[in-house]
């Protein structure tokens, strides 16, 4: 198995760089529907792309959709698409399968190999399906996500239930490439950048993963990772938030990105000026989030460039004299750097003290409660499609419905799982009113997301 690995990772660079392209970003209006199967479903890195939209261009607003059902192979993502997906009227969509249709249980046949072989074909002529269903919404942008990958070589539990899973999913990969490659759609690829960072740290740490809890879904951390290269992906790297350079001696504003600076003041032992930034740092979260999650979304800053790329609101500051340097904003203390330090530059996106970073957060905390609702919205989706619709009770909603349900929860943890919220979203009107409170919330986002202006003070410290 270690061999089949190294010669699957000899091409990822290769694999890596054939299928990276720039897509197009998100522009004001868009309506930008993820979907998916669980790993979107459950996941954040929808949700953190949304967040970095919503602190970077904070005058203009795009919605997303986490339009992700657990457990989805692409037949199923098929027959809900039109309820489900084109009732949210995207203007851009994004489509990741291929986890679920490479199969688990499958492979302890004593045939496994043939039995998904044959399964992977059917997968093909339903996506060939949702293709055609796609191409006839030219009005669309698509966008072909490849999956993040099934980790088969971390040490770490629960061990490896699938052996060559990761290798079918590789082959569902390079159709889904070639297929996108075909209608002149979007790709971006989680698969191969994640599997080879997943090879990198495990080179020093065996029991690293990027999904720890099941290899098959990713945390908090991976998240971000995924977050990371769809950004990466629209070109939105070395965006900064704020980029300022003055210079002292000159008494003079060298640089102002992304940025305005106003009544600069030089004083023997100090310098204050005005900033209006045009974007707010991005909040990076230090709590895990999600059910049964274990890691926060800060621990992806050891394994990518996030906060280089992503995160920068430089202030640098040449010819101070020589000493060390109090930098205050609206006349609060945030810490001491020397001049040397200030002539580089100082990141104030790392400062979580600043007013700025302080009204991110806000954003982000809203941003959570919204995710946190539209989970319930997905979980009645899932009852739906998943079991209710085998029994033809799609949408029905009734008391059959209910009661079919509770006699089905002692025997499937999946419907016992979400018998409480589908008890509640079955009805209209609650669905009806957790709608509004995203919209509320979402509301309320994009109202205090404007950055403010701000007082700068470096004084000597004496």
């Amino acid at each position: 198995m270690r061999k089949l690995f190294t010669t699957l990772l000899i091409g990822l660079v290769f694999l890596t760089n054939v299928y990276a392209q720039k897509i197009a970003p998100f522009h004001a209006g868009d309506r930008v529907a993820f979907v998916g199967n669980s790993i979107t479903d459950g996941g954040h890195y929808h949700s953190y792309i949304w967040l970095y939209y919503m602190t970077h261009f904070p005058n203009m607003r795009i919605t997303c959709f986490n339009a992700g059902v657990g457990g989805d192979v692409v037949e199923q993502i098929y027959n809900r698409f039109d309820a489900d997906v084109f009732a949210k009227k995207p203007t851009v969509l994004t489509l990741t399968w291929g986890m679920n249709d490479s199969g688990y249980f499958e492979w302890f046949h004593p045939d496994g190999q043939s039995v998904m072989d044959k399964r992977i074909d059917g997968s093909y002529k339903y996506y060939g399906m949702l293709e055609d269903k796609l191409k006839s919404r030219p009005d669309i942008r698509k966008i072909i996500i490849l999956s993040s990958p099934y980790d088969e070589t971390t040490k770490s539990n629960p061990k490896n239930l699938y052996p060559k899973k990761s290798i079918a999913l590789a082959k569902i990969i390079d159709f889904q490439a070639a297929a996108a490659k075909k209608n002149g759609w979007g790709v971006v690829d989680f698969f191969h950048p994640m599997l080879a960072i997943e090879q990198r740290e495990q080179v020093k740490d065996s029991l690293f993963s990027l999904t720890p809890n099941d290899r098959i879904h990713p945390d908090n951390d991976g998240h971000l990772v995924m977050a990371y290269f769809f950004l990466k992906a629209q070109g939105l790297a070395d965006k900064p938030v704020a980029d300022i350079s003055l210079d002292v001696s000159k008494k003079r504003i060298l640089k102002a990105s992304n940025c305005r600076i106003s009544e600069l003041a030089v004083n023997t032992d100090s310098v204050t000026f005005n900033y209006l930034s045009n974007s707010l740092p991005y909040p990076i979260d230090t709590i895990p989030r999600g059910w049964g999650n274990r890691k926060k979304q800060a621990e992806a800053l050891n394994l990518i460039p996030f906060t280089k790329e992503f995160n920068q609101e430089t202030l640098s500051v040449k010819n101070l004299k020589s000493g060390n340097y109090n930098l205050l904003i609206d006349g609060e203390f945030m810490g001491t750097w020397t001049n040397e330090q200030f002539a580089d530059d100082v990141n104030m996106a790392e400062i979580t003290a600043t007013p700025q970073y302080q009204q991110a957060i806000q954003i982000r905390e809203l941003n959570e409660e919204r995710w946190d609702i539209e989970r319930r919205l997905r979980n009645y989706i899932w009852m739906e499609y998943d079991f209710l619709k085998g029994k033809n009770m799609l949408y029905k909603d009734n008391n059959a419905a209910m009661d079919s349900v509770k006699k089905e929860a002692p025997k499937n943890i999946f419907v016992n799982g979400n018998k409480d919220n589908y008890s509640r979203a079955r009805y209209k009107s609650i669905r009806d009113a957790w709608q509004k409170e995203m919209n509320v919330l979402t509301d309320e986002i994009y109202a205090i997301n404007k950055p403010k202006i701000h007082r700068i003070t470096l004084i000597q410290v004496k």
